[in-house]
């Protein structure tokens, strides 16, 4: 090869590699498996747990009026209870966020009997992607709208770790 050939293939590559939007937000994980989430309101905490022990902690904010179970749509509550991390989302509003399937028959045959609807779209969630909404969530405590929210370097890792139909309990 000559070395015009090398010398324009290398500014490619190279141009190429400076194109990379940095390390990516989708880790892996290899340990034991998470067979249930405890998210503990009072405490602020969310413990990933391999059966009895506890693999990982981390602080936590909620929703704007965090005492009591979730009812209805806009009271600002995080769910209580035991629920299944169902879905995610690598394209969230927040840095990624994995799904609650809240609201189950009780919570919406509640709702219903008070005429309401039972909200829905509960997630544990990172940081805002929007720059005003981050800044906000900084400077206030409990800011979701009932989700449970981490940081994003923590999002990703409980994103790697916790698999849907994965138990989680939620508790006051």
């Amino acid at each position: 090869m000559d070395r015009r050939t090398f010398g324009l293939g290398a500014a490619a590559t190279l141009g190429l590699a400076g194109c990379s939007s940095g390390p990516s937000k989708f880790r892996s994980y290899n340990g034991p498996e998470v067979t249930s989430v405890v998210v503990n309101k009072g405490a602020r905490k969310v413990y990933l747990l391999h059966h009895e022990d506890v693999l990982r902690e981390y602080d936590m904010e909620l929703g704007f009026a965090p005492l009591g179970h979730k009812q209805i749509e806009g009271d600002g509550k995080t769910p209580e209870g035991t629920y299944l991390i169902d879905r995610r989302n690598p394209n969230s509003r927040y840095h990624l966020s994995i799904g609650i399937s809240y609201p189950n028959g009780q919570d919406r045959a509640k709702a219903a009997a008070m005429g309401k609807k039972p909200g829905g779209e509960i997630f544990i969630h990172g940081e805002p992607n929007n720059a005003k909404e981050r800044k906000r969530a900084a400077r206030v405590d409990d800011w979701t709208a009932g989700c449970i929210a981490v940081t994003n370097d923590e999002i990703e890792e409980i994103y790697a770790m916790v698999r849907d139909g994965t138990v989680i309990t939620l508790r006051p």
